[in-house]
């Protein structure tokens, strides 16, 4: 993986996403049966957050005067040394950075974005309807007091199921945000690092009306002009996005825009989650290399040591 400084961030700054951008795509790389070629790993990390900070209003982009300093904030946040002090609590958990599970160790996308959500105006996901703070609500007391019980218990993320970085919509989290895509005729692939493929015919197929519950949901997609849309829907109610419920559907529109970057756009439709619908759009940026495998599965150990230390509490407990 490559590393961007500040000052190629900085470089890069006044690089934003336009339409006239979009309209110069034709001239990009197609695929050998014609499609538009989008194929490649990228990163998803981006210098905007994915909601916009409440005082700055309605205000969607940084001036590059005003970039600059947020930049250098947080970019100097992702560097930062481990400054604990030896031998106390704090001191004993690992820094990040020391196993490369930070951000700053892949690519970071310029943007002067200051939020990924575009809509509503002030770039912050609409609040959740009663319902949704009920479920929301039930499911966090049906599971108190015993977190530790079995692995059902335990998120789908530390169970190796379901990684947020690749479930529409796919947006960075902390470490590994990183996706691969693969074209074939009739279909393209989407990879995260960490998580299972989404497999999306792009014939222009309709979604079924009757949707067994997937974890990633099902999509179809099909390309309108230089830009692939896909629609998603059928997510199963314990893995859709932030709590929704199994009626959410997200719509992703990916474009290529320069020979290093794809624009990533999404909606997001959830009448029992939301009030209203929102999204946002931030750029993917190529990387060097390919990924590599996440083994979670196959070597998933915290899961067996979570539990068992939860038993040996358990049995230190009777004892006493």
């Amino acid at each position: 993986m490559k590393h961007q400084s500040h000052s190629v961030l900085a470089a890069g700054v006044v690089a934003a996403l336009t339409a006239s951008a979009v309209a110069q795509a034709q001239s990009f790389p197609r695929t050998a049966w014609g499609e538009p070629d989008i194929s490649g790993a990228y990163a998803e990390f981006t210098t905007a957050p994915l909601e916009r900070d409440p005082a700055l209003g309605e205000k969607e982009f940084f001036t590059p005067e005003e970039y600059e300093a947020f930049a250098q904030q947080r970019l100097s946040q992702q560097f930062s040394d481990d400054d604990t002090e030896p031998g106390t609590q704090e001191d004993v958990h690992y820094s990040m950075t020391m196993f490369a599970l930070s951000e700053n160790e892949g690519v970071t996308s310029p943007n002067l974005r200051t939020s990924i959500v575009t809509s509503p105006k002030n770039g912050r996901i609409p609040p959740l309807l009663p319902e949704a703070v009920a479920r929301q609500n039930g499911r966090t007391e049906a599971r108190r007091g015993r977190e530790f019980d079995g692995p059902e218990f335990r998120s789908l993320t530390e169970r190796c199921i379901v990684w947020q970085s690749t479930l529409p919509p796919i947006l960075p989290r902390g470490y590994n945000s990183n996706l691969q895509i693969f074209q074939s005729p009739g279909y393209v692939i989407i990879q995260g690092e960490m998580g299972d493929p989404r497999m999306i015919p792009t014939d222009g197929r309709d979604l079924p009306e009757d949707l067994l519950p997937q974890w990633n949901g099902t999509s179809v997609g099909r390309w309108d002009g230089e830009t692939l849309v896909i629609e998603t829907a059928g997510f199963h109610p314990d893995a859709a996005w932030r709590n929704a419920s199994e009626h959410m559907r997200v719509t992703e529109r990916i474009t290529r825009v320069d020979e290093d970057t794809l624009e990533y756009a999404f909606t997001v439709v959830d009448p029992h989650t939301w009030a209203e619908p929102w999204g946002g759009l931030y750029p993917l940026t190529e990387m060097d290399n390919i990924l590599f495998e996440y083994a979670c599965t196959e070597g998933n150990y915290g899961m067996a040591n979570i539990l068992s230390g939860a038993r040996a509490a358990e049995r230190e407990a009777a004892e006493q």
